[in-house]
């Protein structure tokens, strides 16, 4: 009896490309849209190949919002936080959703939680308590930033963070839609000084 373990060929394609590609798919054709062969078709793959490394169709769509999340999802929290001025960071954040929500993805616009994955809540496992943490991740983030504002005295003392971390998150969201209506990016940056003053600004 031979007891040499057989080893395995290694992988010949990359799996962040193939994540992506992965992700661009289910975002133009959806979840239920999506079948495995459209899968392993954009990914370059084979069925075999597609479960040994994602595993089923499920658990590769919860990898493809796991990867949205870390890389793509947070270039405009990255803009907001590299800006010193807390106005020019608020004006860089939106600015950067619209650059995204109006760039092509793999054949898509805008953002891909909001337009694909939200659609999924409740009828995919697992994807609730990811869109759950994507929200609470993104509006703790931008509170952060206010409440150090706060302690370097830029900001008032009772300047209400989580209210208008949130309200950032809102204008984000709607900036993707309008984009899928099809707004441009001229169009959505008309008022962005309106929008930079209306978060600063404290309740009356």
């Amino acid at each position: 009896m031979n007891d040499t373990k057989r080893i395995g060929r290694p992988r010949t394609f990359n799996e962040n490309d193939a994540l992506e590609a992965a992700m661009n798919t289910f975002w133009a054709k959806g979840y239920d849209g999506t079948s495995m062969k459209d899968l392993t078709s954009a990914m370059g793959i084979s069925g075999p190949s597609l479960y040994s490394a994602f595993g089923d169709k499920r658990e590769l769509y919860l990898k493809t919002i796991d990867r949205y999340a870390d890389v793509d999802g947070c270039a405009p929290i990255v803009a907001f936080e590299a800006e010193r001025d807390i106005a020019k960071a608020i004006r860089g954040f939106l600015e950067s959703v619209v650059l995204y929500s109006t760039s092509e993805h793999g054949g898509a616009k805008g953002c891909f939680l909001a337009s694909c994955v939200s659609t999924s809540v409740g009828e995919v496992e697992g994807v609730a308590e990811r869109m759950e943490e994507a929200i609470a991740g993104t509006d703790n983030r931008l509170a952060e930033r206010f409440e150090h504002e706060k302690k370097l005295g830029n900001l008032p003392a009772d300047f209400p963070s989580k209210t208008r971390a949130a309200l950032m998150h809102d204008m984000r969201q709607g900036y993707v839609f309008r984009t899928r209506a099809g707004a441009t990016p001229e169009q959505l940056l008309v008022d962005v000084d309106d929008r930079v003053q209306m978060i600063l600004a404290m309740p009356s």
